[in-house]
């Protein structure tokens, strides 16, 4: 487990997980919480009965249908796998969630811990503007707020064309420092400081985490990048009851 090094307030709970300690077989191995990537129904529900356990949960996160778009659902009302890329709750013990394998997962709270959210941003989500959605949906003065960087594909490994520096570059001109030439020709992309120039330009100057890659660190992290056939890490944050 990963948890956040951010100064939330003690009742904020936030944690992502790794690939390590669970059931699930090669190439799933071994705690992949995704139902949709191919891995045995009975590993997966293991797997997410163990980190409800782990974690001390009451009731099993909420889990979305995740399609790199920019919707944002409210947790507490959600029914089933809603179609969305975000959620957030103000009500204590209902669990925001999102599952990445390169992809950025980004959790927010506000400094009084009365509202918490989790958002998956892709380069589409992000481009789309995913993040500011969440903190739009959340309804916190944007002065409040904090913002956490989990683990996601890093700058040296990200590797894109023109088209997505273009859709990043012709929305935000500071983005051109965001991407610099591979030896092929193509561009490296840092997702995390995409990240930060589009929280900042929504008004939020506390932002924590990044550092990490998905592709590189294969111990610790599912990549898609790296193996397409592969499992998801979870990122969550809860306020507790």
């Amino acid at each position: 487990m990963i948890y956040p090094q951010w100064p939330a307030p003690a009742h904020v709970r936030a944690v992502s997980t790794t690939r390590t300690g669970g059931v699930s077989q090669p190439p799933y191995d071994s705690l992949n919480l995704a139902s949709h990537v191919g891995d045995q129904d009975g590993a997966v529900q293991a797997n997410r009965q163990q980190l409800v356990k782990q974690l001390g949960l009451a009731v099993e996160p909420v889990w979305l249908e995740q399609v790199h778009g920019d919707k944002v659902v409210n947790a507490a009302l959600a029914a089933g796998t809603p179609p969305a890329d975000a959620s957030y709750t103000q009500q204590p013990g209902v669990v925001c969630a999102v599952m990445t394998a390169d992809c950025l997962p980004v959790l927010f709270c506000d400094r009084q811990g009365e509202v918490v959210a989790a958002a998956h941003a892709g380069w589409r989500g992000l481009a789309g503007g995913v993040l500011e959605a969440t903190v739009a949906a959340m309804g916190a003065p944007v002065d409040s707020l904090l913002a956490w960087l989990g683990p996601a594909i890093g700058p040296a490994a990200f590797e894109v064309g023109d088209e997505v520096r273009t859709t990043f570059v012709d929305r935000q001109a500071e983005a051109t420092a965001a991407f610099s030439r591979s030896d092929n020709g193509q561009w490296l992309a840092d997702i995390y400081q995409l990240a930060r120039f589009r929280l900042a330009s929504a008004g939020i100057e506390r932002i924590y985490g990044g550092g990490f890659c998905t592709f590189n660190d294969s111990h610790r992290f599912y990549s898609f990048r790296r193996q397409s056939t592969t499992g998801r890490m979870a990122s969550l944050v809860w306020i507790a009851p």
